[in-house]
């Protein structure tokens, strides 16, 4: 029975089943979609999102540090601090989507592509910059 287990289980050893789950997510990082089971990708999306929410919400050295001891490989820690940050400043959580696609033909397992959301890039605004309205001048009056 699997009462009051809070952890989904991927029928893999500790160590192997840990490594699986970094490497799923540093792929899902870099690659911005990955395809693969329902039970793998529902375990892997509450990792991306408390990654990501963890790297907006901490100081950027400290969140550096947090993302490098979960992934395996530095560019994806790059992308989350200098990307997904600015892709979903504004998104507050929930930053992936799983898409169903089908099922595998040789064991019949679900499939679905699990994605990064596309989030609204918040752009700095432009410095703004004072107009000197050109003031009209009359033509002078030729008076006879």
């Amino acid at each position: 029975m699997r009462h009051r287990l809070s952890r989904r289980r991927l029928g893999l050893k500790p160590a192997h089943e840990r490594m699986f789950k970094r490497n799923l997510l540093t792929s899902l990082l870099l690659y911005e979609a990955v395809r693969t089971t329902k039970n793998r990708a529902q375990a892997v999306a509450p990792m991306v999102d408390h990654i990501i929410a963890m790297a907006k919400r901490t100081a950027p050295y400290n969140a550096i540090r947090a993302i490098n001891r979960v992934v395996t490989d530095k560019n994806a820690s790059r992308k989350i601090m200098e990307v997904y940050i600015r892709r979903f400043a504004a998104v507050p959580s929930g930053f992936t989507r799983m898409t169903p696609v089908g099922s595998r033909q040789g064991d019949n397992a679900k499939l679905v592509d699990l994605s990064l959301v596309e989030g609204i890039a918040v752009e700095e605004a432009p410095a703004k910059t004072k107009e000197k309205k050109a003031a009209k001048k009359s033509s002078p009056a030729i008076k006879a």
